[in-house]
């Protein structure tokens, strides 16, 4: 039998695929995906060979080979900090011959520490295979190795999981991310899931990330790392793994807009010390001796990756009792500090204030939130660090955004445009352009009440007729702008359309029985000539901005499609 197996796993080859930070473009784990299946006789599916295995009872015995071939392989990877992302079947922690200790004895043959390998568990099947995952999670996770929950969405009870599981890592589903930027429902999914682990202390993998605007959907939704073939695709040749792809960074840079994005400023980071997750009980009480002012330390691994933290109140009853201090000096006392690591919330540092806050705020019994860079342990930022940030950023909010809509003004609509200019040939943009007509007539009428009423119901509808992601501004009275990144345009001008003829049906109601019913009012133009005026309505000019668009002609094609989209009742388009 073992003859037969081994000449099997012989055949067969690892390729590796690459996960980055969704924010810095720099590798952070790769993923072993078997490759040669088609070589062993009667096998057409890589799950085939493992339904073989498990009908011999040889599961556990297989695994363990092919758990030594990937890790054999990747141990000639020379770049440093890296991860192994290992898929692990869920029935081997019910083989016949399954043993704790195995990866320790591979990873210490190839001088690997334990926090280099992740495992894998897919949450594809039935509502036993959950329990078993659960219960294979926990006992990982007893021995201090990384977990992560693969194919996260499709299985049965996904959210029973995320509850009860203690993953360092979710990786949504393909089906979830494939072509989420015109999804609007799989876009709220993926974000509630994303709020969801974050809170509960896990990071978040988009996998099969394809597009670059699938990429930009996915890392402004709060993704932490990418994988799928716009960064790479598998790959056996080792040497084509990079530290870094500067396709993703080019990509970033064209993305970003100063402002989207109030950096943490480092005075409000505490810079906490941390220990090891492999450090000794004893190890334990005397930090909390050494540092009497603390109540809690963070936990990193080998690689100084963020892992958790140990609150002192949850070992004061062995560290204070009589014996505590003498059995956690004892070599032979088997007590992990692991068994106190509690998740918590932390961030990216370069997520910035807003979504440092937004992240705070779904969790208001917390003390604080903890910082990381590129997933290592940075610092942590105090709850009253974090409420003068809110206040600082309430201030600066307020001074940038128009104080009847709340909506961004002018200074962050001369940016979007400036951005969209410099980076045309990376990304089309597309501008949109806002004016009501017989607005004056209408505020002299039914007074600036009811006015304010007209701009706030418009306002309103822009926000639930565009993305999340659209840029949705306040130019002032009643003007509005909107600025969209890498859409298409018969895309923008449907929505358009639809939200100019809602808004001219929604605007009736404003008006009394009489003005409704006979569709028009009376009143006095600019040059207080009486005049009959129809009921409000909204004109659209857009404007696309592409790699063919010349600077010095922005102004005077917005100026004449501003004046031609007032004698329409749908909106006007063009390029430049």
């Amino acid at each position: 039998m073992k003859i037969k197996w081994n000449s099997i796993v012989e055949k067969l080859d690892y390729a590796f695929q690459p996960i980055i930070h969704a924010h810095s473009g720099k590798i952070f784990a790769v993923e072993a995906l078997l490759r040669n299946v088609e070589k062993i006789p009667n096998i057409n599916y890589i799950h085939d060979i493992f339904d073989l295995a498990y009908e011999e009872n040889y599961l556990y015995e297989f695994d363990l080979l092919l758990r030594e071939k990937a890790i054999e392989k990747f141990s000639k990877i020379s770049i440093e900090n890296l991860q192994l992302y290992y898929n692990l079947d869920n029935r081997t922690i019910h083989a016949k011959n399954y043993t704790k200790g195995n990866t320790k004895k591979i990873l210490k043959k190839y001088n690997l520490p334990k926090s280099v390998i992740c495992f894998e568990l897919s949450e594809r099947g039935t509502i036993e295979d959950q329990n078993n995952l659960v219960e294979i999670i926990q006992n990982y996770n007893s021995s201090n190795y990384n977990i992560a929950i693969d194919d996260f969405g499709v299985g049965v009870s996904g959210l029973k999981l995320l509850y009860f599981s203690q993953a360092n890592i979710i990786k949504i589903d393909r089906f979830f991310i494939e072509n989420i930027n015109e999804d609007a429902k799989k876009r709220l999914f993926c974000s509630s899931i994303i709020n969801m682990a974050h809170i509960m202390g896990m990071k978040v993998v988009a996998e099969g990330v394809e597009t670059l605007k699938e990429f930009y959907t996915c890392k402004n939704i709060g993704a932490d790392f990418i994988q799928g073939y716009l960064v790479q695709k598998p790959t056996v040749d080792i040497d084509e793994i990079k530290p870094i792809y500067k396709d993703i960074v080019k990509y970033l840079l064209n993305e970003k807009r100063a402002d989207d994005n109030a950096p943490i400023e480092q005075e409000f980071i505490q810079n906490i010390v941390p220990i090891n997750i492999d450090s000794s009980l004893h190890s334990l009480f005397l930090y909390f001796k050494d540092y009497s002012h603390s109540s809690f330390v963070p936990i990193v691994d080998d690689y100084d990756n963020f892992i958790g933290v140990i609150y002192e109140v949850d070992i004061k009853q062995i560290s204070y009792s009589q014996y505590g201090l003498a059995l956690a000096q004892n070599k032979s006392y088997s007590t992990k500090i692991s068994k106190y690591v509690k998740q918590v919330i932390s961030i990216e540092a370069s997520w910035g204030i807003d979504k440092a806050l937004q992240i705070f705020n779904q969790d208001p019994n917390s003390s604080g939130i903890f910082i990381t860079k590129a997933n290592k342990y940075h610092g942590f930022i105090d709850l009253r660090s974090l409420l003068q940030l809110s206040h600082k950023r309430t201030i600066e909010i307020a001074e940038n955004q128009n104080p009847l809509t709340r909506l961004p003004g002018n200074k962050q609509i001369e940016r979007f445009i400036y951005d969209s200019l410099e980076n045309k040939n990376s990304y089309k943009s597309h501008i949109l352009y806002f004016d009501f007509d017989n607005f004056k007539p209408f505020n002299d009428t039914y007074g600036f009440r009811q006015g304010d009423r007209a701009i706030l119901l418009f306002a309103e509808l822009l926000q639930k007729k565009y993305p999340s992601d659209t840029f949705i501004a306040h130019i002032g009275g009643d003007d509005f702008f909107i600025g969209i990144k890498n859409s298409d345009i018969e895309d923008v001008y449907e929505r358009t359309k639809e939200a100019l003829d809602e808004f001219r049906w929604s605007v009736k109601n404003l008006y009394n029985e009489t003005d409704k019913k006979n569709g028009h009012i009376k009143g006095k133009d600019r040059f207080g000539e009486n005049r009959i005026f129809e009921l409000l309505s909204c004109s659209c000019a857009i404007i696309e901005i592409s790699n063919n668009s010349k600077k010095a002609n922005f102004d005077y094609t917005l100026n004449v499609m501003k004046k031609y989209s007032k004698d329409l009742d749908r909106p006007i388009s063009a390029s430049f």
